[in-house]
């Protein structure tokens, strides 16, 4: 009487694994993802995202004479976000493109800026007309050329009158020539006659922050007037 073979270990090796290749795995529980609020002065984690989204999100600003419509960004998970960008905001950050393409006129400041508007950059933390005057009228001593590579348009809201938008410049030293590429969020805030009342420029989207940033900053602002010539104001301000 022959006897069946006994099964060898590795089939029965085999037939465990299938079976428990099969078998259901426990489903791991959902999870959620919370998004934070982009806050009006965007934080440095905010600006690694904006910068790339910069690209390809919001309205770009070509010149004075481009009509701007509503665009929706085909990338933004968020939904269906539009950045509508009215007259007097596209007339804002014209004279801002002039202004940081070194081609500041008195002109310019009174139609678009408050007498007591507050302007800051990494270097200085200017308040009035004659602090924040002297800061644009600088830029031509400074640079032989400025251009603008590129301008995005983050926010454009009309309460609060307000301006975000990311900007990616080019600075010529009239020293050397050498050129650097400053990339900056800025933030524009303005009155009811749409005039600007503040602007933060932030380099890499943050302002300094070490011990002593604010006191340099102010001293520069209150010193350029005295080092800078500025055209007289027109008796219409």
């Amino acid at each position: 009487m022959s006897s069946s073979p006994p099964s060898s270990p590795s089939r029965h090796h085999r037939s465990s694994s299938h079976a428990s290749a099969s078998s259901p795995r426990p489903s791991s529980p959902p999870t959620q993802t919370f998004h934070p609020n982009i806050l009006p002065i965007p934080t440095p984690a905010l600006v690694d995202s904006v910068a790339g989204a910069a690209h390809y999100s919001g309205i770009r600003v070509d010149s004075p004479d481009t009509v701007l419509k509503h665009r929706h960004s085909s990338h933004d998970r968020r939904g269906s976000q539009v950045v509508d960008l009215k007259a007097d905001h596209h007339r804002i950050l014209a004279d801002l493109k002039e202004l940081y393409c070194c081609k500041p006129t008195v002109e310019l400041l009174e139609r678009s800026w408050h007498k007591d508007a507050i302007f800051e950059d990494p270097w200085a933390k200017c308040k009035g007309y004659s602090e924040y005057a002297a800061m644009w009228f600088a830029l031509p001593k400074l640079f032989s050329k400025s251009e603008t590579l590129s301008t995005r348009v983050m926010t454009s809201t009309v309460n609060p009158n307000q301006i975000m938008y990311f900007q990616k410049q080019e600075y010529t030293y009239r020293l050397f020539g050498r050129k650097k590429v400053v990339e900056s969020i800025i933030v524009v805030e303005l009155d009811e006659n749409d005039k600007i009342t503040r602007l933060v420029d932030q380099r890499e989207g943050k302002l300094p922050s070490w011990f002593g940033s604010h006191f340099l900053r102010r001293l520069n602002a209150k010193v350029a007037p005295w080092l800078i010539s500025v055209p007289k104001k027109s008796n219409t301000h």
